[in-house]
């Protein structure tokens, strides 16, 4: 029983997320999230609207609800400001569900099923958490809850890999809360700022992107060098 211990926790993960995916879909959950429910159920609402919008997009951006729409709706409902920051404090909720629940429930199952991912994962995040999580988010490549899971059952600390995570976040936040806002600028200039701020942002990713293979690169020759014991040709005497 204690040999499938570990497939059953990977199970129960996948089913519920399954389950959770089905069922938002089949409720029409996605479909309610727009401008007219918000103006129902959040705006105007005082604490228990922030807080609805809090707990609906943390749970939403866990199982994979775009990050990119909590923003643009907490843009909507709450201005460019207080939108914001409840998107970005939802998607921060979001990272930490899923991060661990996988850890909890499927971090056996999945280092077993899936080792080799789960290790090129570690390889990249290890060494640098926080720096290596503020990479993957400031790139606007990948999924947002595939990176959380699979963080999960790596073997990185939580808090870094949040933190960047949370911060890596901000960018994309501040576009899409900026878009929604509806703020008193031209439109053209709204759309504008908000495409600045997007290529910015990618181009920081690139940047850190590039030092990190420099640095990789630069550890390799100096671990080269140490094999070789200083001796050109990698002998010694």
């Amino acid at each position: 029983m204690s040999a499938l211990k570990p497939y059953l926790r990977g199970l129960v993960l996948i089913a519920t997320f399954v389950a959770l995916g089905y069922l938002v879909k089949e409720t029409g959950l996605y479909d309610l999230l727009d401008e007219r429910w918000i103006d129902r159920e959040i705006r105007g609402r005082g604490i228990a609207g922030e807080l609805l919008f809090l707990g609906l997009g943390a749970v939403l951006t866990a199982i994979g609800f775009p990050r990119q729409a909590v923003s643009f709706l907490g843009g909507y409902a709450f201005g460019f400001g207080a939108g914001t920051a409840l998107a970005l404090a939802a998607a921060g909720c979001g990272c930490i569900l899923a991060f661990t629940f996988a850890r909890i429930l499927g971090r056996e199952f999945v280092r077993g099923k899936f080792g080799p991912r789960v290790r090129r994962l570690d390889d990249f995040l290890r060494d640098h958490p926080f720096s290596m999580a503020l990479l993957i988010r400031l790139l606007p490549v990948g999924s947002n809850v595939v990176t959380n899971l699979a963080a999960g059952v790596s073997g990185i600390h939580a808090v870094p890999f949040i933190a960047g995570s949370v911060i890596g976040y901000l960018p994309q936040t501040v576009i899409f809360a900026l878009l929604g806002s509806g703020i008193h600028l031209d439109p053209s200039l709204r759309i504008g700022a908000s495409v600045v701020l997007f290529v910015v942002s990618g181009m920081l990713g690139v940047y850190l992107f590039r030092r990190y293979r420099t640095s990789r690169a630069l550890d390799a020759d100096v671990a080269l060098g140490a094999d070789g014991g200083g001796n050109p040709d990698g002998g010694g005497r």
